[in-house]
């Protein structure tokens, strides 16, 4: 449940953020958009988009979010690095953990970046949708996103004239799930995050790559696999489980 106090502590975290990563935006409308459109996401309102949000914040058309999002110039990688830092420091804890996980976001139409029929997690079947890797940070103290990328289907990476009707930067190239996971790992192990553990499920667990960096990184890691995975020699891993002690 959500006391009059916590709801005040939010506040004050949020106005210590929007600080925090304010110098962002070059101009004091769009530092106040961004503050209005973030404060938009996290209230309760029905669907997230320009309209709904505007009128949540008091604006009187979606003109001003929607510049904000579409075509004022400000980095959101920079953000995301002022992000971490400042996780870091509220969060942060030596046995620190990083989990990857994708997420699907139900579209409609074919216009927005990487939209296409794809299976979906979250949906539990195959939809028309947006994927998105992401990593969240998580200790004792509490947790938060920290990264993320968008997937970018072959079919997409492949019609140029459609990426850039969808402002897809010309150097984006295709790249599976687990490549943006390596991506966003290796930021991650170079921010001030502290990190002691990886965590993934299978859909990353199952690939040498992305297993073979975290060794070398010398990070701890926990990674789910499909229980028909095995290497040469090594029996199924289900029956290594019904192997195991009932102590182990």
């Amino acid at each position: 449940m959500i006391t009059e106090h916590v709801a005040e502590q939010w506040d004050l975290e949020l106005d210590d953020l929007f600080v925090t990563i304010g110098h962002r935006f070059g101009r004091v409308e769009l530092r106040r958009r961004m503050r209005d459109y973030v404060r938009g996401l996290i209230a309760p309102v029905a669907r997230k988009n320009s309209w709904q949000l505007a009128e949540q914040a008091g604006h009187a058309t979606p003109d001003g979010l929607q510049h904000l999002l579409a075509s004022a110039k400000w980095e959101p990688d920079d953000i995301r690095d002022e992000l971490q830092e400042y996780v870091a420091h509220k969060l942060g804890e030596d046995d620190g953990v990083l989990i990857i996980d994708d997420t699907g976001f139900i579209k409609k139409g074919t216009t927005s970046a990487g939209v296409q029929r794809q299976y979906s997690g979250t949906a539990g079947r195959t939809e028309n949708c947006q994927i998105g890797v992401f990593a969240a940070y998580a200790t004792v103290r509490g947790r938060a996103l920290v990264d993320r990328e968008l997937y970018l289907p072959k079919s997409w990476a492949e019609d140029r004239e459609r990426c850039r009707a969808a402002k897809v930067p010309n150097e984006r190239e295709f790249a599976n799930k687990g490549e943006l996971a390596r991506r966003i790992v290796l930021r991650a192990l170079g921010s001030p995050l502290p990190i002691t553990w990886v965590t993934a499920d299978s859909a990353y667990g199952q690939e040498s790559r992305f297993r073979r960096l975290l060794e070398q990184s010398g990070v701890g890691y926990v990674l789910a696999v499909p229980k028909s995975q095995f290497t040469v020699g090594c029996p199924r891993i289900e029956g290594l489980f019904a192997k195991a002690p009932a102590e182990a």
